[in-house]
């Protein structure tokens, strides 16, 4: 995992780590994955924003406060990096991204849930590549596999 975000991250987000964040009782959660990987399992009470799809006029449009606490998620790390940039860049001041994101999350023991709202081990691995990084749970593969 640290291999892999510090190829591709440039670190411009500060990091939370999977332990911090499910110790932390305010802060707003945004998925920044494809509609089929969140509807898979997300965190409880994630948003979810996307990431082609995330349009920050509907974020304002939330009234939310600029100094609230959000973190930010993906499979890893690295499309809520982007997300994260944009929210900072909108006036967003505490923004934080999850540490190895939903996969890291699911390794540490941490519950996912479906749309349902029901605990369950299923995470969308993305790819066969990056799956690689989900050690726990049941890997779900593909948009067909909701």
């Amino acid at each position: 995992m640290d291999r892999k975000l510090k190829k591709f991250n440039k670190e411009s987000i500060p990091y939370i780590s999977a332990e911090a964040l499910q110790l932390s009782k305010n802060a707003i959660l945004f998925d920044t994955r494809r509609k089929d990987e969140f509807n898979v399992s997300h965190l409880n009470n994630a948003i979810w924003v996307g990431y082609k799809e995330f349009d920050i006029d509907s974020i304002d449009a939330k009234a939310i406060d600029k100094s609230s606490e959000i973190t930010v998620y993906c499979s890893i790390g690295v499309r809520s990096e982007d997300i994260g940039e944009r929210l900072q860049k909108a006036g967003y001041k505490n923004v934080k991204n999850l540490y190895g994101g939903i996969f890291e999350w699911k390794n540490k023991g941490f519950p996912v849930y479906d749309p349902a709202g029901n605990e369950t081990e299923k995470v969308h691995a993305f790819s066969k590549h990056w799956g690689k990084l989900l050690t726990k749970g049941e890997k779900v593969y593909g948009p067909k596999n909701r």
